[in-house]
């Protein structure tokens, strides 16, 4: 399905988290000396105006990155602050990263980056945004696309699945789907974003992939107000296969964040 546009949630809460920790993990890999690849399977456009009416309209935004910056969540020297900074500096003081310009900020020229979208839209959007980074940009299925690239050169690094879950299907698809991607790519980091909705669809998946005995397998979730009445996302999750070293203390310091929204 290609309706969903990220544009009306960019910088809500569930980004806050996924992003951070998106951050985190490249910041770490790009510790060592060595060229990596990156890739994602589901990258909208790479680029957003929170001052867009489309942002400004649902308010996601607001209540999400820009409170976290407000109330200082992330240290100037963290890599989701260092990225932040960056795309603001470079395209006005509304811009946010998506996942793609994060990566792109935080990589360097030795490291490979691979973007697949199928949104007509989205996808020329994404091109013209990354083409200052060389990097790669597919109007391609993304799971497709990772497929035909894994095992990748160079062969270390991370792979996003970040999809839209307007098919309902997607939950049970993804356990599988991930569990071929580690075989082909037994040392890469693979990295699933999932929404956490009132009606609980996403615990058979976590169920099914923990059952699977990924390695180094983490996941982590926060929960959060409904963006408004009648909203059904709840809270956000990221299950990492081949978590770093450290991942449990960041992830730690980003529950003591989010803690404080139930507190109010």
């Amino acid at each position: 399905m290609l309706s969903y546009q990220h544009i009306y949630h960019a910088g809500n809460l569930a980004d806050v988290q996924k992003h951070a920790l998106l951050a985190w993990v490249l910041d770490y890999l790009t510790q060592k000396d060595k060229p990596l690849t990156y890739l994602e399977t589901h990258s909208g456009r790479g680029l957003y105006q929170l001052d867009a009416a489309e942002a400004v309209r649902t308010g996601e935004a607001a209540a999400g990155i820009e409170r976290a910056l407000r109330e200082k969540w992330f240290p100037a020297d963290h890599p989701l602050s260092r990225a932040l900074e960056n795309v603001r500096a470079q395209y006005g003081e509304h811009s946010y990263a998506g996942s793609p310009m994060i990566a792109a900020n935080l990589l360097r020229d030795q490291d490979s980056l691979h973007f697949a979208e199928l949104h007509p839209q989205e996808h020329a959007a994404l091109s013209m945004t990354m083409s200052p980074f060389g990097a790669k940009v597919y109007k391609q299925d993304g799971y497709e696309l990772a497929h035909s690239l894994l095992p990748p050169t160079p062969r270390r690094g991370m792979l996003l699945i970040d999809p839209s879950y307007e098919v309902k299907s997607e939950y049970d698809r993804l356990p599988g789907a991930i569990a071929k991607l580690h075989r082909k790519w037994n040392v890469g980091v693979l990295a699933l974003w999932y929404p956490i909705l009132s009606d609980g669809r996403h615990e058979p998946m976590i169920e099914a992939l923990k059952k699977q005995g990924l390695p180094k397998s983490e996941c982590h979730e926060v929960r959060f107000p409904a963006a408004r009445e009648g909203h059904r996302m709840i809270g956000s999750g990221m299950f990492v296969v081949n978590a770093p070293y450290g991942f449990i203390e960041e992830t730690t310091r980003l529950d003591a964040m989010f803690l404080r929204l139930a507190s109010l």
